[in-house]
């Protein structure tokens, strides 16, 4: 999909840190089996061939949390093994790997601009001040 994204603002390129991130996610589900080494490398392809992070973000974007080793089947809902983010928080920058969404809103507070970004790995949303705005 070239060109702007349908909120009116560019697209975020894919950077080296969101490839790392997502190619990471990847091999956590390839490593608790939820799919095979050939599904593994078509995965790892879509995100390194990706020129967006949208694009890239695809890769990951239908798969189930990876369990915490040994707590339950693959695919239920166990903690990460990292720190967990829920719902949603304010940030000042959007993280590597995080996803824009087309949803802006006005902050009360501050009256900014934010739009909601999501983040692939815990569905958690996180809004940012856009820039210009």
């Amino acid at each position: 999909m070239p060109g702007p994204a349908s909120g009116g603002g560019p697209r975020p390129l894919a950077a080296g840190a969101d490839r790392e991130r997502l190619v990471a996610l990847l091999r956590e589900h390839y490593a608790v089996g939820l799919f095979g080494l050939d599904e593994l490398d078509r995965r790892v392809g879509l995100v390194l061939s990706a020129q967006y992070l949208d694009e890239a973000a695809a890769a990951v974007a239908d798969l189930p949390r990876v369990p915490v080793s040994g707590t339950g089947p693959p695919g239920d809902a166990a903690p990460r093994r990292v720190k967990r983010r829920r719902g949603h928080a304010q940030a000042d920058q959007p993280a590597a790997g995080w996803i824009p969404t087309d949803e802006r809103f006005r902050d009360p507070t501050t009256r900014a601009v934010m739009r909601v970004w999501i983040d692939p790995a815990d569905q958690s949303r996180h809004y940012v001040p856009e820039p210009g705005a």
